[in-house]
């Protein structure tokens, strides 16, 4: 359903659509047209293209961005309850393995995580960190440190 605003641009454009209307009706139309499953298609095939296409440094750098950008704009609150539940999701997924199978231990993963972060965060990341914002290796810290706890918990009950 096309609006004031591009009913006017249209008179300007002597009737032609314009280049947003026209990608806004062809998506409005190709959404009537495709279910679920074509989404998935066409993202898993542009998943694999991108990979085919870039190499590790891409995702390495884009993954470097994200976690930029989701620091800056999250407290230490969003990185305890992240961690608490990729704790509880690994205490989870330890409980349906058999064995400790030589892995290291819930609080060393964590520890060990945040200190990697901290060690390659640059020095200007590390100026910035006390302005309200639990530091990176804190945070892995206190998250290893809780699921240590849980983990010893869920032992002890056994």
């Amino acid at each position: 359903m096309a609006n004031r605003k591009d009913d006017d641009r249209n008179r300007e454009n002597d009737g032609k659509m314009t280049l947003e209307e026209a990608g806004r009706k062809g998506g409005e139309a190709t959404a009537k047209n495709h279910d679920r499953e074509f989404y998935e298609e066409i993202g898993r095939k542009g998943g694999e293209a991108t990979a085919e296409n870039h190499g590790p440094e891409f995702y390495e750098e884009i993954g470097r961005k994200g976690g930029e950008a989701t620091a800056e704009t999250h407290g230490k609150e969003f990185y305890e309850e992240i961690g608490q539940k990729g704790g509880e999701a690994r205490v989870e997924q330890s409980r349906n393995s058999s064995g400790n199978d030589d892995k290291m231990s819930l609080e060393e993963a964590g520890r060990k995580g945040g200190e990697s972060r901290s060690k390659n965060s640059n020095s200007s990341d590390r100026e910035n960190s006390n302005n309200g914002k639990m530091s990176r290796e804190e945070a892995g810290r206190k998250g290893g440190e809780a699921r240590a706890r849980e983990t010893k918990k869920d032992n002890d009950r056994k």
